[in-house]
């Protein structure tokens, strides 16, 4: 007797589609789950890795140099202590100096917006006026919290230290990475998963070597910019800038306002304007022509991959998820990219689709 299909085969390959849907739906799930229940062990693993990928050249040309693989590797965590630690007092030093000065721009705005909008104006005056009072009112309610924000100073602390020292380790012994994985991967399938793996690697690589040329030149125009039109702290607002480039699109908003509003704070509207303008055109340069040359060259996502990256990882785990979203993306998009250069049909070996890594 002939056999009977009950579906036609277009709805036999949306099943099976939908099948596949749900069980990589239902495995990231469960990963992300255990990421958060691990947080404190994942997070320290993770931030080593974005260092590796940032740091390995420079390992790798100490070693070269006939340095011995740890004492290279401890250089390199030594350059890293220094660059973001003096990176990170500097910004502060710089925001700390001009704090007074943005709220006091803050005032001057509202006293400016009296003359033309009357009574709402006068409300932003108002609200300027009674800012202190309003601190002072909820001031038990902030010292509530000062033994809750030393804990997460504490916690900070051991992260960084955590992550510093799994670091050294992972440069020194980044040799033995490949031979590492062909043994805890059954036999047949020690290839694919090295494969996977230095493609991951490659895009995580790609990104934060990419990421950083583009803060660097970002920060080196901004911060000439603002030494022109005599803004103080111009050298810590090239380091915010340098710093908040790695979230893309916004820590480069989020470090530019802030320029702007110390610009605005200390040489006034005018000057103001003109920082402004200094950092959209920075922007400007970034997207259509930094962005296409450099990360074209190591790893290319849409714009809109990236920005629904960033939102999903803030849900997840707040500044640090967004840190650390497009980083794990690339890296996704990558294993999927030779997943695909090895399983894939002819057709698709014409071109990528849209947001995978280009190597």
């Amino acid at each position: 007797m002939p056999s009977t299909v009950l579906l036609p085969e277009s709805a036999r390959r949306l099943a099976a589609w939908c099948v596949v849907v749900l069980l990589i739906s239902g495995v990231g799930a469960v990963a992300i789950w255990l990421c958060v229940t691990f947080k404190p062990a994942v997070t320290p693993v993770l931030l080593a890795i974005l260092g590796t990928a940032l740091l390995g050249p420079l390992h790798r040309r100490l070693v070269a140099m006939k340095l011995n693989r740890s004492l290279a590797a401890a250089l390199t965590c030594v350059a890293v202590v220094a660059v973001v630690g003096g990176a990170g007092y500097i910004v502060v030093n710089a925001l700390v100096d001009s704090g007074d000065q943005i709220l006091s721009s803050l005032r001057q705005a509202a006293k400016d917006l009296t003359k033309h909008f009357g009574a709402a104006g006068t409300s932003l005056d108002d609200l300027a006026k009674n800012a202190r009072s309003l601190i002072g009112k909820f001031g038990a309610t902030a010292a509530s919290g000062v033994i809750t924000g030393l804990s997460v100073v504490g916690e900070l602390i051991a992260t960084a230290v955590l992550a510093l020292l799994l670091m050294f380790f992972f440069l020194r012994d980044s040799n033995r990475v490949a031979g590492g994985l062909r043994s805890l991967a059954p036999h047949a399938t020690g290839e694919i998963v090295e494969a996977m793996a230095r493609r991951a690697f490659g895009a995580v690589e790609g990104f934060m070597r990419g990421t950083t040329v583009i803060a660097f030149i970002d920060a080196v125009c901004i911060t000439v910019g603002l030494l022109i039109l005599r803004v103080p702290g111009a050298v810590g607002l090239g380091a915010l800038v340098f710093v908040g480039a790695y979230i893309p699109y916004l820590g480069a908003f989020i470090s530019g306002a802030v320029a702007v509003l110390v610009a605005l704070a200390d040489r006034g509207w005018v000057i103001g304007l003109w920082a402004l303008g200094v950092v959209l055109a920075v922007q400007v340069l970034e997207g259509h022509v930094l962005q296409p040359v450099i990360q074209s060259r190591t790893v290319q996502m849409h714009p809109a991959v990236v920005i629904l990256a960033i939102t999903a990882g803030a849900s997840v785990a707040g500044i640090l998820g967004m840190l650390l979203a497009v980083p794990l993306t690339a890296a996704a998009f990558g294993v999927l990219s030779e997943l695909r250069r090895r399983y894939g049909h002819d057709d698709d070996a014409s071109g990528s689709g849209p947001g995978l890594p280009h190597s």
